[in-house]
């Protein structure tokens, strides 16, 4: 009983890793394979663990398809030293998702002196919300989340205390610049975090906040930008060449800003409660300004890829850690006071009130992860199969024969066949992303043992080759692969689809002396097996066999 009352933080902190535990071993399914987007991070890393560098195909140029780069880094530095790949990505992600919960209780605790309950259940809140999907999925989402709450809370600690230490603002700085090694867009959101300081400090105030953090952007971020630019040959990760697109998305700009909104809805009220007073005007506005204006830059960019919202989830640790200033006494504004001893009755009432509230902002948290994937079936984990991991398994029997898949699928199929592959949609091609479309030119270069992608038409629903249509461009690429492959003689092997306006189709060609074997291979998978349609978790139809005479 001493040592509870001595240290309650203590045992605060040791329950809410306990809960993470429970949760994790509970709730979430750790027995699926990758989603196919964080597969490809997890080529690039393994590449870069034994040496090869930072290349999406061994042996030719680095390319910056990885856009998590120091999480990529990391995940190597762990392979390199025996852990597999896949247990590498789930244990950054899962050690920093612990380490974010346990920031948010103590930074409440210590910055804004919340009493243990208040920090306690906004721990909780984060510690069963959307982090541990991720990291089942294989995303490195919780790593980066951690440092842009880290280097929040520095910028806090800049905020409340009058003459800060050098120490303090030079660790702003350096965590703001490893948030942006992290991810790119880490750089957006640490230069609006310190605009936050300035806001709440002034520019006088704020000067040496701002030397200290022009310095280390500009010489250590100088540098790795430098590098990084000889190195891969371009400025900017290869992804924004394809998903920026020279203009603004605004379909890309309402859904960050849903995801904003959505994943931290309950602590919103708090914002919208400071406008009683300017003293908390001013702090919830300038607490908003990396929030909003992270949520915002999303527009630069498609919302492809933005598997349950992990592009803004960073904002959610940021807002558990700014909302309890906006509200502190707030009862004794309004009168409000704690009934007295006697009064067991309201006593209890008010503690019910305050259990089912806990309850249900808990419940609020975890019922994000049926909001992972478009379509998701059920809150479960959204992945509970996938086709193209079992026909990688097929393929990966062939590793070391020189073989070349062209896919727009680029994430389990190369990953886990360890092929040459071209990414024909060109996030991890630098001739693709900066030409605009994959041309028949481009395949001759490599003339594909198998051609993959994912359409939206079959056998039975032909696609139809209209200027509306041609003018989408992922519907254009399908059609460049696919006449080049029925050009080119290829077998069509199969079309797997959920429904005929939604397949895979593979193609393999017809001059190699493996190409029947891994034809029938596909088939049989499907017959035997079952090609499973990762959104519905359904077998799917081969609708090549409609094509048949």
């Amino acid at each position: 009983m001493n040592f509870i009352k001595r240290h309650p933080d203590i045992i605060a902190a040791a329950v809410l890793v306990a809960a993470i535990l429970f949760y994790a071993a509970r709730f979430i399914n750790f027995n699926v394979p990758p989603v196919e987007d964080a597969a490809m991070l997890m080529r690039y890393a393994d590449h870069l663990a034994y040496g090869y560098g930072v290349v999406w195909n061994i042996g030719e140029h680095p390319v910056d398809g990885a856009t998590d780069f120091l999480f990529m880094v990391s995940a190597a530095a762990l392979i390199k030293i025996g852990i597999p790949v896949g247990r590498s990505i789930r244990i950054l992600g899962f050690v920093a998702h612990i380490l974010t919960v346990l920031l948010v209780y103590f930074a409440n605790r210590k910055i804004w002196k919340a009493n243990i309950f208040v920090s306690f259940l906004t721990g909780l809140f984060l510690a069963v919300g959307n982090g541990l999907p991720y990291v089942a999925a294989f995303f490195g989402t919780p790593f980066f989340a951690f440092f842009a709450a880290l280097t929040w809370t520095f910028g806090l600690l800049l905020i409340k205390k009058e003459n800060p230490p050098f120490w303090l603002s030079l660790s702003f700085a350096l965590t703001g610049l490893i948030t942006g090694l992290v991810r790119p867009d880490g750089v957006i959101l640490a230069g609006l975090m310190l605009l936050s300081v300035i806001v709440m400090k002034g520019w006088r105030a704020s000067s040496k906040i701002i030397i200290t953090f022009a310095a280390v952007f500009l010489v250590l971020g100088g540098t790795y930008f430098l590098w990084r630019w000889n190195y891969f040959g371009y400025p900017l990760p290869n992804p924004f060449y394809k998903k920026g697109g020279g203009t603004l998305h605004m379909d890309s700009f309402q859904e960050s800003i849903g995801n904003m909104f959505r994943l931290a809805a309950p602590f919103w009220l708090a914002f919208v409660l400071s406008f009683r007073s300017s003293k908390t005007t001013k702090q919830a506005l300038a607490f908003m300004v990396p929030i909003v204006g992270f949520a915002s830059a999303f527009a630069l960019i498609s919302n492809e890829m933005n598997f349950g919202g992990r592009f803004q989830y960073a904002v959610v640790p940021i807002i558990l850690l700014s909302w309890y200033p906006l509200v502190d006494g707030l009862g004794r504004e309004l009168g409000f006071s704690w009934p007295r001893p006697v009064e067991v009755r309201v006593r209890g009432a008010w503690i019910a009130v305050a259990v089912v509230a806990s309850f249900m902002l808990v419940f609020y948290s975890s019922f994000q992860k049926c909001y992972l994937m478009t379509g998701q079936q059920s809150c479960d984990q959204p992945v509970s199969g996938d086709g193209r991991y079992g026909i990688a398994g097929i393929l990966a029997d062939y590793q070391g024969k020189g073989y070349v898949i062209a896919t727009s699928e680029a994430g389990l199929l190369p990953f886990y066949s360890g092929w040459t592959a071209i990414d024909t949609w060109g996030l991890n091609d630098s001739w693709i992303a900066h030409h605009g479309d994959i041309t028949p030119e481009y395949l001759d270069q490599y003339k594909p043992n198998l051609i993959v992608f994912h359409a939206y038409y079959s056998p039975l629903v032909p696609p139809r080759l209209i200027e509306k249509n041609l003018a989408q461009d992922w519907f254009r690429m399908t059609i460049i692969l696919k006449d080049y492959a029925e050009s080119h003689g290829y077998i069509l092997a199969a079309v797997f689809g959920d429904s005929p306006y939604d397949t895979h189709y593979y193609y393999v060609r017809s001059d190699f002396a493996d190409s029947q074997k891994i034809a029938d291979a596909i088939v049989r998978f499907g017959q035997y097996k079952g090609y499973t349609w990762e959104l519905t978790g359904k077998k799917s139809i081969n609708y090549a066999e409609f094509s048949k005479p």
